[in-house]
């Protein structure tokens, strides 16, 4: 039991990065605005995606290589589509996690206040923005992997315990009961969250890819991560996302629901908010257990999808022009890095607007993800041992026609 608690890695960094914006800010509203109503949606859409997070590591730890190079022996058109796609997304993705997690820091930390530059006003959020993004950095460049996984340990562990301490209290200090009568929206804004909500949940389809990628590197460092280990290790960081989804919609039930309250889409208000809330209706005990909560959540989240994407790029350009020297690691997160700070400067007051163009383009395209992960799997390129068993790919044809069709009927709704 000790080596497979020692061989943990990717599954926990899935859960790093799948727990931030999906569950801090999409479960909470889905909690303060429906109660217990979506429950259903939450546990509905991790069954359905499961299957093609899982195939990310059963694949890599299979065969040795990951997704990336899984897509290109299916057909060079589909990792061209994979590239187009994730240009399309990581800059938006990234924006919105690091607006959140900067929220956060202002308020836990202390506001710096603001300051012109020129005849542009630098706010205290920017200025975290940029600290965030520089630990994160350095954290990669210099501890590489390694670190990473070593951090993500103790996060993931944090995360838990301040959840669970936040959902018990929440649990005492509420006199009424509480309504799982569950609800399907049938109006365009309450469609519009549903989809919001459902595509970053409990991560965009896309991270299989990462933590195919994690597998890899996690393999070269042990030696001893088999595909039974790996799948162990995903099945942990799996419920863990589930966990802790259904412990931030029951606070926002618990705390939020009929409040009244009207969430902003400015970082530093939505993120004052909602430990104001939580402060006002549990006590001030609540600051700093739902401030930790918060945001190790989103730090989490940050610190490795600033690791993810490049990694992806990276191994994306390598595989389809050949060369690693000019489009390597450490030329994408500078590229992302920059590209952050841009959009923040530009879009820092539409936190909201951000979240939701990248969890409605992170849900359409999910789709293409779950067909060419359940392809792979099941072709030739996989060993015959691992390939999906017949549950598994009866799971996989119902999760696949699901993603579609709910996909159409969001487009339809327009």
């Amino acid at each position: 039991m000790f080596s497979k608690l020692k061989n943990l890695g990717p599954g926990l960094l899935f859960a790093g990065a799948a727990i931030g914006v999906s569950h801090l800010v999409q479960s909470t509203r889905a909690g303060a605005d429906f109660g217990m109503g979506l429950i259903w949606a939450l546990l509905l859409v991790n069954l359905f995606k499961y299957p093609f997070f899982q195939y990310g590591p059963r694949y890599a730890t299979a065969t040795g290589e990951s997704l990336l190079d899984g897509y290109l022996k299916l057909g060079k058109g589909v990792l061209v589509t994979y590239f187009i796609l994730n240009i399309a997304t990581i800059f938006t993705i990234q924006t919105a996690v690091t607006i959140v997690t900067a929220g956060l820091a202002s308020n836990l930390f202390g506001d710096f206040g603001s300051f012109n530059l020129g005849s542009r006003l630098i706010t205290s959020t920017e200025i975290y923005t940029v600290i965030i993004l520089g630990i994160c950095i350095l954290l990669l460049l210099i501890g590489k992997y390694k670190l990473l996984d070593k951090l993500m340990k103790i996060i993931v562990i944090t995360l838990t315990i301040s959840t669970l301490i936040a959902v018990t209290m929440a649990f005492t200090n509420k006199t009424e009961s509480l309504s799982f009568t569950q609800i399907i929206p049938s109006d365009a804004v309450g469609i519009a969250f549903l989809i919001a909500f459902m595509g970053w949940m409990p991560a965009p389809l896309d991270v299989a890819v990462w933590q195919s990628l994690w597998c890899i590197e996690k393999n070269d460092e042990t030696k001893q991560y088999t595909p039974k280990s790996a799948l162990f290790d995903f099945n942990i960081g799996y419920l863990s996302t589930i966990f802790i989804g259904v412990g931030f919609l029951m606070l926002g039930a618990l705390v939020m629901f009929n409040s009244g309250e009207i969430f902003s889409n400015s970082a530093s208000v939505f993120s004052n908010q909602l430990i104001g809330m939580y402060t006002k209706s549990l006590g001030n005990w609540a600051y700093l257990v739902i401030g930790i909560a918060a945001f190790t959540t989103m730090f989490s989240t940050t610190l490795t999808t600033l690791d993810a994407s490049p990694r992806a790029m990276a191994q994306t350009t390598k595989l389809l022009f050949k060369k690693s020297s000019k489009f390597n690691y450490n030329f994408w997160i500078a590229l992302l890095t920059f590209g952050t700070v841009f959009i923040f400067l530009f879009f820092a007051s539409e936190m909201g607007l951000l979240i939701k163009i990248a969890t409605i383009l992170s849900f359409i395209t999910a789709p293409f993800y779950a067909i060419m992960n359940y392809r792979l799997i099941s072709s030739k390129h996989t060993p015959k041992d691992w390939q999906p068993s017949k549950q598994m790919h009866l799971l996989s044809i119902i999760s696949i026609a699901f993603l579609i069709g709910f996909s159409i009927w969001f487009l339809m709704s327009l």
